[in-house]
């Protein structure tokens, strides 16, 4: 018997799907739900991170077919961005050239995989009918006050020559290159995400289909803080020095103040001090990148008042103080701080102990006592403990007009200026009369312009002045273009919002179709985007809303996080070399096998070992099932109906009919539970070796064989497809419904009885229910672990509890 002919197969269900439309849905459905995955950036191939993400939400969406719904399930692409721009710098091609290319090349690779998308929905980033949608959105957050620009220290990755947001610098590294990110003074626009702040993280409690680590993972990046924002007067000049702190009741043990080389008063501070070109060399070798530790920082001259006891405490500009938290400047106490006990043990100040646990502290102090306690060496508030001296110290310093309670994150504003050509252009004119103008509707989108001259310099778009040049829309004056484009995270944070209505001309999105679709029902990717993505999409969402665009509070309702890709325990990596080529797979094994072996592999939500003896086993199955299909075409011929109780005269077609009644239950449960599609898949070939075991003529193999396929449709779609084709199923497996399973049928037979000993569990019997009394008792004092308690003696007594358990006493 040949092989399974799976590349005939595959294109021919391919095809079949592509002419009939097959997962085209009506803009209104009756019962919808939306799946969706992260949408790939155009790379030109795809690789086995995509397959296995994409296989997943294919998978599920064929699912939530077979139970009746109406399932949204679109694909685009996530198309501006660096790489591009690099490509055009070494391989002297436009990078609209370059991604279109690419995304034809990908799409293709993904209609060979036989993902069920609605491809009518496509969208692609870098199009002007998609970046238009940015810009409008960026203009009206701009009348909000939600979109701004400003003069700030900015994350600067000199590989990639731009800015960063916090979210993408990681471990002080560049979220795409890994080079080193370095602090740098510079104009920027920025979206207000902290005026959400609050909301992001309360409305974590909605997101109860959400994986715990991800809200974790927001909560602490969100980083709510309670506490006081407290004056600190400065010697010698008018401003005072504004701290916030979680532990006002510390305040006693303040000995320095130390401010981030950030500061907007790190000049006012220099000046004057007498430490003047100390200051400036250590902000020097700062903003050159310069490696330092946590201890290096530089005394400025001047003094701060401690306003809880009138002292005199210096102030240090260190570099452990970061601009991002708080208000860029610290109250130090050594004492009760680690990273300030190193700082003033290197520096010489004093470390002044206040809070004390119970059994007392050991001084001189060998590390910082982090925990809170009572209060010591704190004047009138000594005695107390923490938290009660820290409502009182900040209710007294209210009064006194030096502090406030108040809620702090750790969130900062989106800074999404990027000095790249491939982007979205921010919708700005720059006037010397009338300032920053918004470019008007009826000129949007502003594109970017085609003939431009790709080199290593960052800004493109500041070199080429037929873009530059303009006039101002409010007076007509000569003006200029903003040259920085938006980041593409601004691309990817509502794009879930466009495929709803790809084709609408006049808004962004046609409301009534958001918020029919919308929240996304099951959203699949990788949990690296945590803290950006995600977190960008929750903020816009939020934003749209209350523009009025649309209801709900959150983007995506059910979020499935799925492991990696590994070979040889790394990520599959270019760089490393270990990257595995989907097309070769499936050009060898097929489609259906790369699929099978991808969900089988390992669970969604954990890290997937690639192995081709795997693949090769999978391919393997799918040639048994289908060699069974050709060596007993004749019994398993359809229509194919459930058998009768009178059909079931032998007990191995009785067990063949509960165990797949029990299968359709546990397959069931286990897509239900959090898509375990690795144990769905085993109780199917659990089920396939009992069939085999029966044989094809037995009367409830046909309906067995048939819930098999049935139960394996969305894995493998085309294999199951033909298979309805080749017996001749009324209809193909695609157009049945879901199977449902019977508790009546699915009881089994067998039973388990607990066997005790004196009331203590110590053996369990497996019988036929409805055993009779005297059988129970004699099977149960054969079972050599009881022998072993009753040492060869007769008990004294046998208690059977029929279809229960059999309890001896001795």
């Amino acid at each position: 018997m040949s092989k399974y002919p799976f590349d005939e197969i595959e294109k021919k269900w391919q095809k079949n799907w592509q002419e009939n439309r097959t997962y085209q849905v009506d803009q209104v459905a009756k019962n919808p739900h939306y799946v969706l995955e992260m949408f790939p950036y155009p790379s030109g191939r795809i690789h086995m991170g995509h397959v296995r993400n994409y296989t997943i939400g294919d998978a599920i969406a064929r699912y939530k077919r077979r139970l009746g719904q109406e399932v949204l399930h679109p694909m685009g692409w996530d198309s501006f961005g660096l790489p591009a721009e690099n490509a055009a710098i070494e391989r002297d091609i436009h990078p609209r050239d370059w991604t279109l290319n690419n995304i034809e090349e990908m799409r293709v690779e993904l209609k060979r995989l036989g993902f069920s998308y609605d491809w009518r929905r496509e969208v692609m980033t870098c199009e002007p009918d998609y970046y238009r949608w940015n810009q409008k959105i960026f203009l009206e957050l701009y009348k909000k006050d939600l979109a701004y620009s400003d003069m700030t220290v900015v994350n600067w990755c000199p590989e990639c020559e731009t800015v960063l947001a916090n979210e993408q610098v990681h471990d002080d590294l560049c979220w795409r290159c890994d080079s080193e990110v370095v602090e740098k003074e510079q104009q920027g626009w920025f979206f207000r995400t902290t005026e959400y702040a609050s909301q992001l993280l309360d409305d974590l409690k909605q997101l109860d289909d959400w994986p715990s680590e991800v809200i974790q993972m927001q909560e602490n990046w969100l980083g709510r803080s309670t506490g006081a924002r407290i004056e600190f007067p400065v010697v010698g000049i008018d401003e005072a020095l504004e701290v916030f702190t979680t532990r006002p009741d510390t305040l006693y043990g303040a000995t320095y103040m130390a401010i981030s080389p950030g500061h907007q008063l790190v000049e006012d501070l220099a000046n004057g001090g007498g430490f003047e070109a100390e200051v400036h060399e250590f902000l020097e070798e700062v903003a050159g990148g310069e490696e330092t530790e946590t201890v290096d920082g530089v005394f400025t001259g001047r003094y701060a008042i401690n306003p809880i006891n009138g002292k005199e405490i210096p102030i240090y500009i260190a570099d452990y103080v970061l601009m991002e938290y708080g208000t860029g400047a610290i109250m130090a106490v050594p004492a009760h701080d680690e990273r300030d006990f190193k700082f003033a043990s290197h520096h010489g100040i004093d470390i002044i102990p206040v809070i004390s646990p119970e059994q007392g502290l050991e001084e001189p102090l060998q590390e910082a006592y982090t925990d809170e306690g009572k209060l010591i060496n704190s004047e009138e508030h000594s005695g107390l403990n923490s938290g009660q001296a820290a409502r009182e110290i900040t209710e007294f310093l209210e009064k006194e007009g030096r502090a406030r309670f108040e809620v702090n994150y750790r969130l900062r504003d989106w800074g999404i200026s990027r000095q790249r050509y491939w982007g979205t252009p921010i919708p700005i004119i720059h006037c010397e009369q009338c300032g920053a103008v918004p470019v008007p509707d009826e000129d949007l989108p502003v594109e970017l312009p085609r003939d431009v001259k790709f080199t290593s310099s960052a800004n493109i778009l500041a070199g080429c002045e037929e873009f530059v040049n303009t006039e101002c829309p409010e007076c007509g004056a000569e003006a200029k273009r903003e040259t920085d484009t938006m980041d593409t995270f601004v691309d990817s944070s509502w794009y879930y919002d466009r495929y709803v209505s790809p084709d609408n001309e006049e808004k962004p999105f046609d409301p009534d179709a958001v918020n029919h679709w919308l929240p996304v029902d099951n959203y699949i990717g990788g949990i690296e985007h945590a803290c950006m993505h995600l977190l960008y999409a929750r903020f816009f969402h939020k934003a749209l809303r209350d523009l009025g665009w649309l209801d709900s509070d959150e983007p995506f309702k059910g979020l499935l996080t799925q492991g990696m890709v590994l070979l040889g325990g790394e990520k599959m990596s270019k760089s490393k070399g270990n990257v595995v080529d989907p097309d070769e797979m499936i050009e060898k094994y097929g489609a259906d096998t790369v699929r099978l072996f991808t969900l089988f592999a390992a669970p969604p939500q954990k890290d997937l070992e690639w192995d081709e003896s795997g693949l090769q086993g999978a391919f393997r199955y799918l040639n048994r099932l289908w060699k069974f299909t050709q060596d007993n075409k004749e019994q398993l011929t359809g229509p194919v109906e459930e058998p009768t109780a009178d059909q079931l005269k032998d007990e191995q077609s009785k067990e063949l009919h509960r165990k797949t009644h029990q299968t359709i239950r546990d397959v069931t449960a286990d897509l239900e539970d959090d898509f375990q599609f690795n144990t769905a898949i085993a109780a199917c070939m659990e089920l396939f070796n009992t069939l085999q075991d029966v044989g094809a003529a037995s009367p409830a193999a046909p309906w067995s064989f048939s819930i098999i396929m049935n139960l394996l449709f969305p894995i493998i779609p085309h294999f199951c497809n033909e298979i309805s084709v080749e017996l001749n199923y009324e209809k193909s497996t695609e157009q049945q419904p879901w199977p449902e399973w019977s508790v009546e049928a699915a009881r089994k037979d067998e039973i388990e009885i607990v066997v005790q000993v004196n009331g203590k569990v110590r053996a369990r019997l497996t019988v036929p229910r409805d055993y009779p009394r005297d059988k129970l008792e004699q099977e149960a004092l054969r079972l050599e672990k009881i022998q072993n308690y009753t040492e060869g003696k007769d008990p004294k007594k046998v208690i059977v509890i029929p279809n229960r358990l059999v309890n001896v006493v001795v």
